[in-house]
């Protein structure tokens, strides 16, 4: 029988950006006949291949599905970036990103079947992540300023994972507060509190 799991590109280091306790650093130990050996994160080149196949990947999607949109590749944050631009393309972000996410992890299974690697690309649809965003940095700050108000935790919304870092990068800037995930997909949720 054949093993069709796939990795997930999230594996090696999740949406919000925790690295598993054995990986401190860029690079992680690979025990050989002679002994460990350092296997370096991927290079920028690397990860614009990755970008390259994902975005060849999306091209062919649109063209089924006779969509019109212009794709951009880059490498953003260490990072593989696909982002696609154009009219119509609502239907593929679909309720709170929800279709975007489903793309995603499509482009991603893309890039581990060309690649043999986890990608942790990152997939973004009519500027849909970058208002996100925009959003998410209101929605913390309101948090924050009613922790430092009232001295109480306050818990938001279930969030997907890139949404949760979103709110995790604002809040993780400002001082007085912290903020950690609780509660399991797809319920995931943030909790703002006092530091300690």
């Amino acid at each position: 029988m054949t093993d069709t799991s796939i990795p997930r590109a999230d594996e090696s280091l999740d949406e919000e950006g925790v690295a598993p306790a054995a990986a401190e650093d860029d690079t992680e130990a690979e025990e050989t006949e002679e002994g460990p050996r350092e296997k370096k994160a991927a290079g920028e080149g690397d990860l614009f291949r990755q970008s390259e196949i994902a975005a060849d990947y999306v091209e062919g999607l649109l063209d089924i599905l006779d969509y019109d949109g212009d794709i951009d590749e880059l490498v953003s944050g260490g990072r593989p970036v696909v982002e696609v631009v154009g009219g119509r393309l609502q239907n593929l972000v679909g309720q709170r990103g929800a279709t975007l996410e489903a793309l995603q992890e499509l482009a991603r299974l893309a890039v581990f079947r060309q690649t043999g690697s986890p990608s942790r690309l990152l997939l973004d649809v009519g500027g849909y992540r970058a208002n996100r965003r925009k959003e998410l940095a209101a929605v913390a700050k309101n948090a924050v300023e009613k922790v430092k108000e009232y001295g109480e935790p306050v818990r938001l919304e279930p969030m997907s994972a890139f949404e949760r870092k979103c709110v995790h990068d604002v809040v993780n800037a400002m001082s007085g507060v912290e903020s950690e995930s609780e509660g399991v997909e797809p319920n995931r949720r943030i909790v703002v509190r006092p530091a300690d």
